[in-house]
């Protein structure tokens, strides 16, 4: 994973083409740093690195009875760790500053289409009934999802502060791992422009 990271910020100066550049903080799904810059006055360009969330209990649950470690092994619970996930995308901004008449500032709307890679760690709990006692058994794993995401936004633009703020809603769908599994995904945030 460290290096992974390291690659990623290593590539991020090759991004920067265009005007706005900023760095900043992504809350919600997933949690990332987040890196965005302008190509030209309409179209942007972002990577994320950060944390994936989980998916439900069902699907990990189904993901074992589908893989069983033993023949008549039986789920009994699973925990996650060392959550994963990297984002490359591309949107077209749309400028909304005069429609909503805001005088200070400026507000883009946005939409776009992405790549996103996720990683998790799963460990699972389970009994053999067919074993004397049915003593709890572990098996671990690590959850791959790849696949296309697209989204919506908005992010303003202060005046007089180097910073914008950003709120956005998006699906994710996995190809790799279980095709056509979507997930809903959001989050609101904040970068330092230079």
């Amino acid at each position: 994973m460290k290096k992974l990271l390291i690659l990623a910020f290593a590539m991020l100066p090759l991004l920067t083409f265009g005007q706005e550049t900023g760095i900043g903080l992504r809350l919600g799904e997933p949690l990332s740093i987040t890196y965005k810059t302008f190509i030209d006055d309409v179209f942007s360009i972002e990577a994320m690195v950060g944390s994936a969330g989980a998916n439900s209990a069902q699907y990990y649950q189904r993901a074992f009875n589908n893989n069983l470690p033993a023949p008549n092994a039986f789920y009994s619970g699973h925990s996650t760790s060392n959550s994963f996930s990297f984002n490359l995308r591309g949107a077209y901004h749309e400028d909304f500053t005069s429609d909503l008449n805001i005088e200070s500032g400026y507000l883009l709307g946005y939409a776009g289409a992405g790549v996103q890679l996720r990683s998790v760690r799963v460990d699972y709990a389970y009994t053999n009934p067919v074993s004397s006692g049915a003593p709890i058994l572990r098996d671990r794993r690590t959850n791959i999802d790849f696949g296309p995401e697209i989204f919506g936004g908005a992010e303003y633009y202060f005046d007089d502060l180097p910073i914008n703020v950003f709120a956005e809603i998006g699906l994710f769908m996995e190809v790799l791992n279980r095709f056509g599994h979507v997930r809903l995904q959001g989050a609101i945030g904040a970068r330092y422009l230079f």
